[in-house]
């Protein structure tokens, strides 16, 4: 099997989920997250698009519901003993069949967690799991659960969390000489992902940010590309991905001259970050680290163009995002503890001038200040 943990890894996982379930009184857990599977079982494909469905019981047991087509990727990938296929057929109701393989496990009556809170139950299946569910079970939104666990890191997610760190440095390094005047976006964001693949990583779980002049205020991605100017900005979010753990980063570069504007946008984006940095640490919460960065962009007299949010937690994701709970946002109640990995972006897009800036990395929390994961520094490039 192409498993990426031994099964040791993968045993204490299931533990873990099961003290968790008996605390919440669960018979049975219904997982459509494919970050869910992927962690407790290694189960790795995109074929979350349809209909899956992982049961996992009180007792440990668990029993996969997928497609024709992902029966063979479920059997290689993942330490799935009981899988059952669902027909694709015109009409089919999978739900109709998870509710008969759970009468098959004599789950009649149990209570039962279910997470809706994923692209893998779209709301159209969901009002078809909520109909076949009406009569048979006691469901409740259990959507929390897993990626609560998933929030700390063990040591051998921490390696590839690191390994996914290095990746997106390269990916880094293999940019900046191509930003430039006269630079096209497009060799830039080539150079980027061929190195991560070029170092053994994966395709992230969304696309690259990239965008000069005006989309340089953009922070999602867009189609089409551009050549640098003389005097430009570009702005890069990007991640390495290995066994598809994540390790983002964020950056805007200029080229030819710094204006007065971009300088100021920089100093308070550093110290924001810096002051982000000195907030993530045990004993505070994710909610914290926001203030912290929302206290900086006050004080540059920023705050009508920094963002409602500063971060996440980063992990193992699938598409159409990178992006793990819980963020880093205004009340956010969740507490920083050792092992998280945590991404931290310092976005200024002011469109009064024109001007951007953002700076951003990834960090491991530690008993005390985390440590951050990339080889590069907080300095302004200039090309």
């Amino acid at each position: 099997m192409a498993l990426h943990f031994d099964r040791a890894e993968f045993d204490a996982r299931r533990d873990r989920l099961v003290i968790e379930m008996s605390e919440r009184k669960l018979d049975a857990l219904l997982l459509f997250a494919q970050e869910s599977m992927y962690w407790l079982t290694g189960f790795d494909t995109f074929g979350f698009c349809f209909f899956q469905c992982l049961v996992v019981k009180a007792d440990g047991e668990m029993v996969l519901l997928t497609r024709s087509a992902d029966l063979r990727q479920a059997r290689h990938t993942s330490i799935i003993d009981n899988i059952v296929v669902w027909n694709d057929r015109h009409g089919a109701n999978p739900a109709t069949e998870l509710r008969d393989l759970l009468n098959d496990l004599d789950l009649l009556g149990c209570r039962i967690g279910v997470e809706y809170d994923t692209h893998g139950l779209t709301a159209k299946n969901g009002r078809m799991l909520d109909e076949q569910f009406q009569t048979f079970a006691k469901i409740e939104d259990t959507s929390d659960l897993v990626p609560r666990l998933r929030l700390m890191k063990s040591p051998a997610e921490t390696e590839k969390v690191k390994r996914a760190a290095k990746l997106a440095d390269d990916a880094f390094d293999a940019a900046l000489p191509l930003i430039k005047q006269g630079g096209d976006e497009a060799a830039i964001l080539a150079a980027m992902q061929g190195a991560v693949f070029a170092g053994g990583g994966d395709y992230p779980a969304n696309e690259f940010v990239i965008g000069s002049g005006q989309d340089a205020l953009l922070c999602r991605y867009k189609a089409g590309r551009r050549k640098l100017t003389k005097n430009d900005q570009l702005t890069l979010e990007w991640a390495g991905a290995y066994h598809h753990y994540h390790a983002a980063m964020m950056q805007t570069v200029l080229t030819g001259k710094v204006s007065k504007r971009h300088q100021e946008l920089f100093e308070a984006a550093r110290d924001a970050l810096v002051a982000c940095e000195k907030a993530m640490a045990p004993g505070n919460t994710f909610g914290d680290v926001f203030d912290a960065h929302a206290r900086e962009m006050e004080a540059h007299g920023l705050t009508k163009h920094r963002l409602n949010a500063c971060g996440y937690s980063l992990g193992a994701r699938f598409a159409p995002s990178w992006m793990d709970p819980p963020m880093f946002y205004n009340g956010s109640p969740e507490q920083i503890a050792p092992n998280m990995s945590l991404f931290a972006h310092m976005i200024i897009m002011d469109s009064e001038s024109g001007c951007a800036m953002c700076l951003g990395r990834t960090y491991l929390t530690t008993q005390a200040e985390p440590a951050p994961l990339s080889r590069h520094g907080l300095e302004l490039i200039v090309k």
